[in-house]
């Protein structure tokens, strides 16, 4: 879905961002990027959206160079770009008029935006609000118009840039939600841009940058085993993570690569239970 080559990006300053960073993504896979602050990250993604352009090496997205100016609005659809803040992106007083703004601007014919609208609204549960005013809705539901509008254009790939930040707890499992269903039922590529490590354990995939490269590059399982490389890089690991490794420390034996709240309950409660008996 996305290639990049020796990629190098420089700000006008002259500080060098991107280190010939070599990267792929397959299609209908679900990776996370994570990093610290000025990494990195952010510069990455804005390049599978030719938000911004290499200063070194080459952007592939669905094979189109993003440096092919001809090619920047099929580019554009084909990868979606959802933001930090929703706030941001959104330009019309009424939700249905926001997620029909891109394939009105595209030339797209009535009957088709009405179906396309209807169907983005429908896949983020919010077509009870395609009448309200986006200023009234919550966090979490205006990032969901966000995804939306961006569903509205078709695209192959969807790029969030730590679409959760603003939001809070209930918020931001609203929109993770969206993200895995579009992912998994719709097979959506999805890369999520994101500091919540919890969230990138949901991923299939994880990529850690650090200066402007990547230095590691594994599913989550692996990735987060690494609880002191991760501490290294200024990084924390899954909460549940850092309990199993902190029991394992202690010298109780548990299982490797426990990630996830469901995958902790499932190896704890029957020692919970045999323990009362006891």
């Amino acid at each position: 879905m996305i290639k990049t080559e020796n990629l190098t990006y420089s700000y006008e300053n002259g500080t060098e961002v991107l280190h010939h960073l070599n990267l792929e993504i397959k299609k209908g896979s679900f990776t996370a990027v994570l990093g610290h602050n000025g990494c990195g990250k952010s510069t990455l993604a804005k390049h599978f959206n030719a938000i911004l352009l290499p200063c070194g090496g080459c952007v592939y997205v669905a094979g189109m160079d993003t440096k092919d100016e001809d090619k920047l609005l099929e580019i554009r659809k084909a990868a979606g770009m959802v933001f930090q803040n929703p706030d941001n992106q959104i330009v019309s007083a009424i939700v249905e008029d926001e997620v029909a703004f891109a394939p009105e601007n595209l030339g797209v014919e009535p009957k088709e935006i009405r179906r396309r609208v209807d169907k983005a609204l429908e896949t983020v549960k919010m077509q009870e609000f395609r009448y309200a005013s986006p200023s009234s809705l919550s966090g979490g539901q205006k990032q969901r118009i966000a995804i939306a509008s961006v569903l509205s254009m078709n695209p192959e790939c969807i790029v969030l840039d730590e679409p959760t930040a603003m939001l809070d707890p209930s918020g931001r499992a609203e929109v993770l939600s969206t993200i895995k269903m579009l992912n998994r039922e719709r097979h959506i590529t999805v890369i999520l841009i994101t500091h919540y490590m919890d969230e990138a354990a949901q991923a299939d995939r994880v990529v850690v940058m650090q200066k402007g490269t990547v230095v590691e590059d594994d599913t989550p399982e692996q990735v987060f085993s690494r609880v002191e490389e991760m501490r290294a890089l200024g990084l924390d690991v899954p909460q549940v993570t850092e309990l199993f490794y902190h029991l394992k420390n202690a010298g109780i034996r548990v299982p490797e690569n426990i990630i996830t709240v469901e995958e902790a309950t499932r190896f704890l409660l029957p020692l919970l239970k045999d323990d009362e008996q006891a």
